[in-house]
């Protein structure tokens, strides 16, 4: 090993950066570097029969990418803050109900420790990472160094260029401060760490006058449902619909879904349960909006 740099059999090499400022400028200088945070996707490469990176270079020893700040406007989360970091820190904060419970049933505790909000934003191909769709209902935006620039743009728009901005390190997270609740329900197939095979992330303001819904593991990416924002609004006046006509709603949409054949589950049966998590969302949030009157 030299200063900065190691070579792992196999995995090839690994460079460090100590501060953001060094990490954007060595992805600036080298297009073929791959940011590398918990690592947790990247270890089953191998599984997926992906070839792995030439170079890696390992952000762990940059503690400002770690730290989650919450202030009156919004909140901040840094790319290397991890699921079980991010639960703990929204713990109590009713606007962030649903992120905080996305981060808490992830995988599994082992798995919470290490992997972090900036891999599983940017691990292209990963169609069930459950903080995506969380994120999507909060309406988060993310923060970029690029070309020596720091940009801000929506999550959603991030998601669909990501496999396009190799050269783009994600700093953090920003959620602007509203009054309102979330929820979260993901379905596995088995046991605690697997994937789930649908996800639906709900949050919905206290005057109850819209609604977000995003999907993940449904689809080859996760996305917001518009459609079924707009039909539910149409049904909603200061209180969450009864999960049973979210989830008759849900099923006059599923047309809309592009559900994908994978080796967990097929597409059908992920349409077949995406509706009722659906109605699991919505009886959660409509919990949490009693507990909070």
């Amino acid at each position: 090993m030299t200063k900065g740099r190691m070579i792992m059999p196999h995995s090839g090499e690994i460079r460090f950066a100590d501060t953001v400022e060094d990490a954007a400028g060595l992805l600036a200088a080298d297009p073929e570097l791959v940011p590398m945070a918990g690592a947790t996707w990247e270890m089953r490469a191998d599984l997926r029969r992906e070839a792995r990176p030439g170079r890696y270079l390992a952000l762990s020893r940059i503690d400002a990418l770690g730290q989650i700040a919450l202030s009156d406007e919004d909140i901040s989360i840094g790319a290397m803050a991890t699921h079980a970091q991010i639960a703990t820190a929204l713990t109590g904060e009713a606007q962030m109900r649903g992120l905080a419970m996305a981060a808490g049933l992830s995988a599994n505790p082992g798995v919470r420790r290490l992997a972090t909000l900036g891999g599983n934003i940017c691990a292209d191909g990963f169609a069930a990472a459950d903080l995506v769709p969380a994120l999507m209902a909060l309406d988060a935006e993310v923060e970029l160094i690029r070309g020596g620039q720091t940009q801000r743009l929506p999550l959603a728009e991030f998601v669909a260029m990501r496999k396009d901005t190799p050269r783009a390190l994600l700093t953090r997270v920003i959620i602007r401060r509203a009054q309102g609740t979330g929820a979260h329900a993901r379905l596995t197939m088995r046991a605690a760490g697997d994937y789930p095979v649908g996800i639906v992330s709900v949050w919905m303001p206290d005057d109850g006058q819209s609604a977000r819904i995003a999907i993940g593991a449904v689809e080859a990416a996760p996305r917001r449902w518009t459609a079924l924002e707009q039909a539910l609004i149409r049904e909603i006046t200061n209180a969450p619909p009864d999960p049973l006509r979210a989830e008759e709603l849900a099923k006059a949409h599923l047309d809309e879904i592009a559900a994908r054949d994978a080796v967990d589950a097929k597409g059908a049966y992920r349409l077949r349960v995406l509706p009722h998590l659906v109605g699991r969302a919505m009886a959660e949030l409509a919990q949490q909006q009693r507990g909070n009157a």
